[in-house]
């Protein structure tokens, strides 16, 4: 599978995966802070154009707000989370068999310059 031609895009969809290219390997952003950036929709139209449209870009980097792993693709992200150095909150003890979730705080990116 090759990426999609442009046309075949609508247009907000072609604007929200620019966004998620641009975020930088071992950063996230949410889908509320993508619609944001765009100044139109909202997190369901960005979660929804991920979800159609997200495989021909890292869409491991737009992520819930809570930060929990995309549900049915929580080992492929991590596989990600991992190679791009992501930062990760560990479950807890407690948690048996629980995924680890996205250290929001720190792997945030606010869109400005990154080092």
């Amino acid at each position: 599978m090759g990426r999609m031609s442009v046309e075949e895009l609508p247009e907000y969809a072609e604007r929200v995966l620019e966004v998620a290219e641009l975020i930088p390997p071992g950063r996230v952003m949410t889908y509320g802070d993508v619609a944001e950036w765009l100044g139109e929709g909202g997190p369901r139209q960005v979660g929804r154009v991920m979800a159609l449209y997200g495989g021909a870009v890292p869409w491991w980097r737009v992520v819930r707000a809570d930060g929990a792993l995309l549900p049915g693709h929580e080992l492929s992200a991590l596989g990600h989370y991992r190679e791009e150095n992501t930062p990760l909150r560990e479950a807890g003890r407690s948690a048996e068999g629980h995924m680890p979730k996205l250290d929001m705080r720190r792997a945030r990116w606010d869109g400005g310059a990154h080092t």
